[in-house]
C-alpha cells in the first residue's frame, strides 16, 4: 500500500509527498531528521492535513504530481472537502484512491 499526504508547514505552506509507512515518514518530517525532505527541514512541519491510499507506486506518483500542480486554494479545498476530488482529478482517477482518516489529537 502506498500513501500520498499533504502536510501543513510553518508560514501556512503545504508540502505533498509519498510513503509506504506513514508513521515513520511523519516522524522523519516532524522530527526534522536527516531523512526528512529538504523542504520540511527548512519549513517546519506543523500538521498532517490529508492522506490518501492506493495500490502501487505508479498511482501514488500520479496523484502526488497532480496535487503539486494545484493552486494553494485548490489544495485547501481538497483538504477541507474530499468530495471535490472527482472535480479536480476526474471520476476515473478518484476511484483508485481512498481518503484515509487522520487522528488529530
Amino acid at each position: 500500500m502506498y500513501y500520498i499526504y499533504i502536510i501543513k508547514c510553518e508560514g501556512d505552506l503545504l508540502y505533498t509527498g509519498i510513503t509506504t509507512d506513514v508513521e515513520r515518514r511523519m516522524s522523519e518530517h516532524f522530527g526534522r531528521t536527516e531523512k526528512c525532505a529538504k523542504y520540511t527541514r527548512s519549513h517546519k512541519a506543523v500538521s498532517l492535513e490529508a492522506l490518501w491510499s492506493c495500490e502501487n507506486r505508479s498511482l501514488a506518483s500520479k496523484l502526488e504530481y497532480r496535487i503539486k500542480q494545484l493552486s494553494k486554494a485548490q489544495k485547501l479545498k481538497l483538504i477541507a472537502d474530499n468530495s471535490c476530488f472527482g472535480e479536480l482529478f476526474g471520476t476515473e482517477l478518484s476511484e483508485k484512491y481512498t481518503r484515509e482518516t487522520i487522528d488529530k489529537e
